[in-house]
């Protein structure tokens, strides 16, 4: 039977390469999306991959979405923290409330989605975990004070969690990709683009398929030696 696997913000973007990408290697994918009902339902008549519904900033809308999806395909064996938002602004003008939506959703996240998952992956001796961090979490980024320390607390999660979940065969892990040819990226002004290549030795934006092919490895049994690790894909953009 193919392991499942579950991606949240899995429909769109990075996600929904990652989503593509486990689905062509053979799992039984589920993707989850908070808002755009209509790129879900695209996403799920281009791919044939089911989508779920719920923010993952409720933890009680992720106990019952995930007992949705282990109905419908069996119990997950692989969880891929994706979802994440911007609410960018300077520091001095930052409101309470855009700090708290990215928190809520970038770092409470893991929790909420972790959380429900992690007794049935003890109870299998296997799991793996897939953090989706940021550049911006190991660098900072001017803008971003918010953003920042939610993608560095998904790094420190990912350690803390990896020594806890070793002797029980599973393995979190995560993935700081820099600037990647989405469409939030690919809609900026041009001049920013260019700006933003200048700054990376490759001379160029990743693609989604490049982080989709990390997640594929780490998920991987051949990955099962690899535990509480941080996996740069920046075009040496950042050098940790």
């Amino acid at each position: 039977m193919a392991r499942v696997a579950l991606v949240t913000g899995g429909s769109r973007g990075i996600g929904a390469a990652i989503s593509t990408a486990l689905n062509e290697a053979g799992y039984t994918v589920a993707a989850t999306y908070a808002g755009n009902d209509e790129a879900a339902a695209d996403f799920t008549r281009k791919t044939g991959i089911a989508t779920y519904k719920w923010s993952v900033a409720d933890y009680d809308a992720c106990v019952e979405g995930i007992g949705k999806v282990e109905a419908d395909l069996g119990p997950i064996d692989v969880l891929v923290n994706n979802a994440g938002i911007t609410r960018d602004g300077m520091f001095h003008k930052m409101t309470r409330q855009q700090w708290s939506e990215v928190i809520g959703t970038n770092l409470d996240g893991l929790f909420n989605m972790t959380h429900p998952i992690w007794s049935g992956m003890r109870a299998r001796s296997f799991g793996r975990i897939i953090n989706i961090s940021s550049i911006n979490g190991q660098k900072g980024q001017m803008g971003q004070a918010n953003y920042s320390a939610a993608k560095a607390g998904d790094i420190g999660f990912t350690k803390a969690l990896a020594q806890e979940g070793a002797f029980k065969g599973i393995t979190v892990n995560a993935i700081c990709p820099g600037y990647i040819a989405t469409d939030m990226v690919m809609a900026v002004p041009e001049k920013v683009r260019e700006n933003i290549i200048a700054q990376i030795p490759v001379g160029r934006l990743g693609e989604p398929s490049e982080i989709a092919r990390c997640v594929v490895f780490l998920a991987s049994d051949e990955a099962g030696f690899i535990n509480g690790s941080t996996l740069t894909a920046n075009g040496g953009q950042y050098v940790s």
